[in-house]
């Protein structure tokens, strides 16, 4: 059996994870800055602005969740398939899988685009989902296969992928420490072990924060579907409290992912630093020039 453990971010880790991080923050930019903010200016702008702030806000909430499922398998493969890790975890790949994930949330998120129509008969103001949307067939169909897709099926995949690598980790230590054993009694650290710790401390933080705050917005979307009641009668009713603290719980956890990933990880830190110092970098090379 192989012991031995890899370090809780692979060299092609960093290279990539800017984008990820810059994912989960267009995220809360679309869905709060965007939406609240503007919502709350403009109260009256056109059905088609607030169609297309709609689309941008589930498309990027999709990026964030099945980033959040990339980087799991990511750790899986690293940690649990050592033959097929050289040919995974490589700089291509990532970007291939990142782009890819982008590109479907795209087109899975078009036909929302004509679910909307205007609040007012005869002006193009404001927004609202159509009538048929709650109640035709095939957007009842639609609209059960973006729960599934968006985070039901990431959060049993999560959960699967973690209990993989985790039992795997743990596995390997014991197998270290019975071959590292101190014959005189004292206590010997062991840096892959620690790596390993480290790896499952990361994961159960962006994962574990990802669980826990979507799972108010998926109870009660669940609820809704299955009980067929989508309107409420007012705003102070508990419903809407409900679905406004899911809507702020299933926010912060992009908020949170990009936060680990800047905390924990050095070369995340890094690679940020870069990117932000980028584009000052090449104004000076074409000033100079």
């Amino acid at each position: 059996m192989d012991t031995r453990l890899v370090c809780p971010l692979l060299p092609h880790i960093p290279q990539t994870i800017p984008y990820p991080c810059t994912c989960h923050l267009l995220a809360v930019f679309c869905n709060v800055a965007i939406f609240y903010l503007y919502a709350v200016i403009f109260p009256y702008f056109y059905t088609i602005a607030w169609t297309l702030q709609q689309v941008m806000a589930f498309v990027s909430l999709d990026r964030s969740v099945w980033l959040t499922v990339a980087f799991t398998f990511d750790r899986f493969v690293a940690i649990c398939c050592q033959d097929f890790k050289s040919r995974y975890c490589t700089v291509r790949i990532a970007r291939v899988a990142i782009a890819t994930v982008y590109v479907v949330s795209l087109i899975r998120n078009i036909p929302y685009s004509i679910s909307f129509q205007s609040r007012h008969l005869h002006l193009s103001l404001g927004c609202e989902a159509k009538p048929e949307y709650y109640s035709h067939p095939e957007w009842i169909a639609f609209s059960w296969i973006h729960n599934i897709l968006t985070p039901l099926l990431p959060f049993f995949v999560i959960v699967l992928l973690n209990i993989l690598t985790v039992r795997s980790i743990v596995v390997a230590s014991r197998a270290r420490r019975k071959l590292r054993a101190p014959v005189s009694g004292e206590k010997q650290e062991d840096p892959e072990i620690e790596s390993g710790r480290k790896s499952i401390i990361l994961l159960f933080c962006v994962s574990g924060s990802f669980i826990l705050l979507w799972l108010t917005e998926v109870m009660l979307k669940i609820y809704t579907d299955i009980a067929n009641k989508h309107y409420v009668p007012n705003w102070a009713h508990p419903r809407t409290m409900a679905n406004t603290a899911g809507e702020m719980l299933k926010l912060l956890s992009s908020c949170t992912n990009t936060f680990i990933y800047v905390v924990t990880q050095s070369k995340v830190r890094d690679e940020l630093k870069n990117a932000i110092k980028y584009p000052s970098t090449m104004c000076l090379k074409l000033v100079r020039r």
